[in-house]
């Protein structure tokens, strides 16, 4: 059937109909005829005029007067007979002649169905498709193999000369008895004859309507995998027909193959009808259709068409089966980008496209377990070795190439030589490994990790990589990756030259959770694990001291394990290795460096603070990790350094954690391991009052108004005069205090000194209740900011002050040692 001729009967096109060759308009003849005779529903002239020339088409067609013999028939008695026919036939065990229909056929149904009128032919007709039926049900009730004989005899069908007329009876028969008679039933029965496609297709013209209805039933009464012989060949060809008749539908009928797992090949072949007849992107549509499947989120699918795959290898190496089809459109189209690399240099423009065929090779070859044969395998080390340029996509095509050769072994076999010839390439290509292309994390780091865990024989993390870069999960046999770890450790990458390259490689400015690939960090971080730099004595402290410095939030997962391994090299030496030999650690004067600009206030907001507080919490996380090894190591605890309780005291513990605290979404990935060492080694800042978060300071409320200016900033003068004032004029004592309680815990300490100073002030018995009140606040939020300095410093200011021989200030070690010193403070403390 004309595809042009579907689609204008479809419209109801009646002006290009009648341009059409009589031969093309034959097929729709019932329907045209049926359209000339019924009267229709629309009186309006445009319907009057469609049916002129309806007329005048059929008016010199001969075949047109059989047709209209047909409907004649006396419907409503048929149709009667038609359900006493079926109902003798469901019982099963009945024979050709055991027919209400039609009895005493004397010479063979063709011969009779020559001879007789229109009556006896619709007969005939409904008496052998009945018939057949009947048998097929019987069969499947019986659960009989019914492959081998699939395509029933029948004289009647096996004539190609009477096809046309066999249509038109079923055309009239399906339109007049819509009741007993159902398109999806009959076209499975017909799928049994010998000419069931065309005849489907015909019946499928004259009701174009029942087009879905119909693909989605042949779709749907198929196997699961159905083959490409006997029934299912015909099941494939029948709806291939039917899309070539409405090409508009292929695809859908394709997705309908898909939603419900059914006749993977007809998907194929859907597919590269699709592309001849497009032209524009035919193998784009079929690369990404095919990847879509085998790389979808849908597992179900993926294991159906993986299963076909499979299978259709296994039983058959048929040239014309889809499977062979579907390899030879995309060795061609792989030939053709081959073809266009000119010195071996991929242009730009083929680079995206080359990346999805090699994924979809992959895939094809990790999931569905494809095997590739010698030419395929020619063409993709040809086109794996190709040099692209040094863009994003460039980046991605080689790291896609050498992770297909890790995971395709097969690959390198007779092309050996090309293959680490290629590799080396990379290596010493710094358009790769210094990241021109743009990319954060650039190709090197991924080569240089790959070396990283060839050299540790962590084979497990190299499937686990390759998989990651290729977007799939493929199985990589340990034993196929010896040649490519030989190449890696000894050709390539020493494990010399891994470490002295990977220190010199730059940190990753703005480091955080949302840079995705493979980074310096990366590279480092099983460096550090493998102990390869305290091996070969490289220095790494001040590496990892500046990648500590650069990095924001949100926090990236590997920071804090790369803290941990820094400690251990530190710490727990490797074997027998002398003390010399560990990696350094970070002095106080840098830590302190980290810390500098949290407890300073120039009067603005400084962009960088929420950047500064994931370096300073990384900086606090080393600390306490380090003390906490430390310490539970015995044998190494006095050889070490350890940092001192006064430079701990410096440092705002309390405050980076209530900080944490509030952004938890940011910093995850450290937050516990932050609250498990505080509880550990600092239990007396985990008072649990300190915790718990306060409500506004209803007496600061009330006195902190008159202060509140546009200019107006805290200094140690109007602090120093505000707090003398607190017996002579408590409400600007008062107002003062308030301001304070507004200001935030870290600005608040530059001037802490000068408040602590006025504390034995607050005990003379003038002062008011609500100023030693607010006094008391001020000092809390002091003390969620630097709470043991805070304490040495209450302590200083209240002991007593001996005019003859003066007391020498107190020290964080003094109190450590002796917590008496306590009870010398003025007693009033106390009341």
């Amino acid at each position: 059937v004309s595809p042009n001729v579907f689609k204008y009967l479809q419209t109801l096109d009646v002006k290009n109909l009648a341009k059409c060759d009589p031969k093309d308009i034959r097929p729709i003849l019932p329907c045209l005829v049926r359209m000339s005779l019924i009267s229709p529903v629309d009186s309006t002239k445009t319907c009057s005029e469609s049916r002129k020339e309806i007329l005048t088409i059929l008016s010199g067609i001969e075949m047109v007067n059989s047709i209209v013999a047909l409907l004649s028939i006396d419907f409503h008695a048929l149709e009667i007979e038609v359900k006493r026919e079926q109902q003798l036939r469901q019982k099963g065990g009945t024979t050709q002649s055991d027919g209400l229909l039609v009895q005493s056929i004397q010479n063979g149904l063709a011969m009779e169905f020559e001879r007789s009128d229109p009556t006896r032919r619709l007969r005939l007709v409904l008496s052998e498709i009945l018939y057949i039926s009947s048998q097929i049900q019987e069969e499947q009730q019986q659960q009989r193999n019914v492959l081998d004989t699939f395509v029933k005899h029948s004289d009647l069908f096996e004539n190609v000369v009477y096809i046309p007329e066999i249509c038109d009876v079923l055309n009239i028969a399906l339109s007049e008895l819509p009741a007993l008679l159902s398109p999806t039933d009959i076209v499975e029965t017909l799928l049994h004859m010998k000419h069931g496609p065309d005849i489907i297709c015909w019946i499928v013209a004259n009701s174009p309507d029942c087009f879905w209805e119909v693909s989605k039933s042949l779709v749907g009464n198929s196997d699961k995998l159905e083959d490409e012989t006997n029934g299912g060949k015909i099941r494939i060809q029948t709806l291939t027909k039917l899309c070539q008749m409405y090409p508009a539908m292929a695809l859908a009928v394709r997705s309908k193959c898909v939603e419900l797992c059914r006749m993977p090949a007809l998907t194929i072949v859907l597919s590269l009808e699709h592309g001849s007849r497009t032209q524009d992107g035919s193998v784009c549509d079929i690369v990404a259709f095919t990847s879509g499947l085998l790389l979808g989120n849908d597992q179900q699918v993926r294991n159906w068409f993986s299963s076909y795959i499979r299978g259709r290898q296994k039983r058959s190496r048929d040239g014309t089966s889809s499977l062979q089809s579907l390899r030879d459109e995309l060795l061609n189209y792989l030939n053709n980008i081959v073809t266009c690399s000119t010195d071996n240099k991929l242009p730009e423009t083929y680079v995206v496209q080359a990346s999805s065929l090699l994924r979809l090779y992959c895939a094809l070859r990790g999931i569905a377990g494809i095997k590739l044969q010698e030419e395929e395998i020619s063409l993709l080390v040809k086109l794996i070795t190709s040099h692209p340029p040094t863009t994003t996509a460039g980046v991605r095509f080689v790291s896609l190439g050498l992770c297909m050769l890790i995971a395709c072994p097969s690959l390198i076999g007779n092309h050996e030589a090309a293959c680490i010839q290629w590799v080396q390439w990379l290596a010493s290509e710094e358009a790769y490994l210094e990241s021109e292309s743009g990319m954060t994390a650039s190709f090197g780091e991924m080569l240089l990790l790959m070396a990283i865990h060839f050299h540790s024989n962590q084979l497990s993390a190299i499937c686990d990589l390759v998989c990651s870069t290729l977007g799939m999960k493929v199985p990589i046999r340990h034993n196929n990756m010896t040649r490519m770890k030989h190449v890696f450790t000894h050709d390539i990458f020493t494990e010399q030259i891994v470490t002295s390259h990977a220190v010199k490689v730059p940190v990753t400015v703005n480091l955080n959770a949302n840079i995705p690939g493979f980074l310096p960090v990366h590279c480092i971080h099983q460096l550090l694990k493998s102990r390869a730099f305290t091996k070969y004595k490289v220095p790494i402290k001040d590496w990892i001291y500046r990648q500590l410095c650069v990095s924001v939030p949100p926090l990236h997962p590997v920071l804090p394990a790369l803290v941990e391994v820094y400690v251990n090299s530190i710490l727990m030496p490797a074997g027998k290795s002398p003390q010399e030999n560990t990696n350094q650690p970070i002095s106080e004067d840098e830590i302190r460096a980290v810390f500098s600009n949290l407890l300073t206030y120039s009067g603005k907001k400084v962009k960088g603070d929420k950047n500064s507080l994931t370096s300073q919490l990384l900086m606090l996380y080393y600390l306490l990790h380090y003390e906490d090894v430390r310490l539970s190591s015995a044998a190494n605890r006095n050889k070490v350094k350890s940092y001192s309780q006064e430079f701990l005291s410096e440092l705002p513990i309390k405050y980076l954690l209530q900080q944490v605290q509030k952004e938890q979404t940011s910093y995850s990935g450290i937050f516990s391991s932050l609250l498990r060492l505080l509880a550990t080694h600092f239990p007396h800042l985990c008072l649990v009052d300190d915790w718990m978060e306060r409500q506004s300071h209803s007496i600061g409320m009330l006195y902190a108004g008159s202060l509140h200016k546009e200019n107006f900033t805290l200094t140690q003068e109007n602090i120093a005069q505000g707090l003398s004032m607190m017996t002579t004029c408590p409400s600007h004592t008062g107002n003062l205090l308030g301001n304070m309680l507004n200001m935030p815990p870290a600005q608040l300490w530059q001037h802490a000194s000068v408040i602590i100073k006025h504390f034995r002030q607050t005990f003379d018995p003038a002062v008011p209740r609500y100023i030693q009140e607010l006094y008391k606040q001020v000092w809390l939020r002091l003390n969620s900011v630097l709470p043991r300095c805070l304490w040495v410093m209450t302590i200083n200011a209240l002991l007593p002050d001996f005019s003859v021989l003066p007391t020498p200030a107190l020290t964080q070690e003094n109190v450590v040692l002796d917590p008496l010193q306590v009870l010398r403070c003025d007693p009033r403390v106390f009341r």
